[in-house]
């Protein structure tokens, strides 16, 4: 590639790692690849308890881990100014050309393609979530939306559902709207049957739920649901995967119907392991209320 071609990429969200989830999954990845295509990429993300300052990931993909605190939900007080002299400084000292935001709950993302906007930095965002239009959380989260992707240069859904639904939400003309499915590496999940509890020797079935342990994932329909299950099929476990507020509830939940031997929390499972935790069961389940494509469900059907 000649250096006419080659970007300097900024990749900006409130959601990396070391949080484990799609976002963070699909940002490393995408960043990954561009470095492989000869690009220069940085990523710029939150603290993340005693992580501030700069990491270096593999290929030398670079981390500014900004000390700021998440405020709700992993994402930051929304200010638009505190932010300007630190972001303003990385901006132009890496001499970036494009700023790509990722998530819709992203505080970082949307102030700092506001901030690359005055710069006159290209910006591309990326959208990965359904929003509803009623309750005053999506309301608010549309405004914002609307307001941060009037100038936008591009976005990018990762379903045909997700660009109607982004489209609708913040008033955008479709040609400024691309659609690019998330992809998952075929290779690394691969049916594994041996890891599964054996039907001739039991009649076990075990449930995996993968998931952020939050509201929007639809963990209160997993917390509903539960009981009911566990009562009806006494050979049914769950092994539940991630970590977030609901955790708590999740815990009430097994103490009450005296379950501790049949649904494991596992806490957050790191990528290279995800493989074996998703063949030691038989069925995946979702409950999200707002995944517009759940990589968990894809790696899932990979595995079988």
């Amino acid at each position: 590639m000649n250096s006419f071609n080659r970007h300097r990429i900024c990749m900006v969200s409130d959601f990396f790692y070391p949080l484990i989830g799609g976002v963070e999954n699909h940002i490393y990845q995408l960043s990954q690849c561009l470095i492989d295509r000869d690009h220069k990429v940085i990523v710029i993300t939150h603290a993340y308890n005693d992580r501030v300052g700069v990491r270096y990931m593999t290929n030398g993909l670079k981390v500014y881990y900004l000390p700021f605190k998440p405020f709700y939900n992993n994402a930051i007080l929304p200010t638009v100014f505190s932010t300007i002299p630190l972001i303003r400084s990385i901006l132009l000292r890496e001499r970036i050309t494009i700023v790509h935001g990722h998530s819709s709950f992203s505080t970082l993302a949307h102030e700092t393609m506001h901030h690359a906007k005055t710069l006159g930095i290209r910006t591309v965002f990326t959208d990965h979530s359904l929003f509803g239009f009623a309750d005053l959380s999506s309301v608010l989260t549309n405004k914002v939306l609307q307001v941060s992707l009037a100038d936008c240069h591009h976005i990018i859904c990762v379903s045909h559902t997700c660009k109607e639904n982004t489209m609708l939400r913040a008033n955008l003309n479709s040609s400024k709207v691309s659609v690019i499915p998330n992809a998952v590496d075929a290779s690394a999940f691969t049916p594994d049957t041996s890891l599964r509890p054996s039907s001739s020797v039991s009649d076990e079935i075990v449930i995996i739920v993968a998931s952020r342990l939050v509201y929007r994932k639809g963990i209160d329909l997993l917390i509903g649901i539960l009981p009911k299950i566990l009562r009806k099929y006494p050979t049914v476990k769950f092994r539940i995967a991630g970590n977030g507020p609901k955790e708590i509830d999740i815990r009430e939940v097994i103490e009450r119907e005296g379950t501790e031997d049949r649904v494991a929390l596992e806490g957050p499972v790191h990528h290279d392991q995800m493989r074996n935790f998703l063949n030691s069961g038989h069925v995946f389940l979702n409950t999200s209320l707002t995944e517009a494509f759940c990589m968990a469900i894809v790696e899932a059907a990979a595995c079988g």
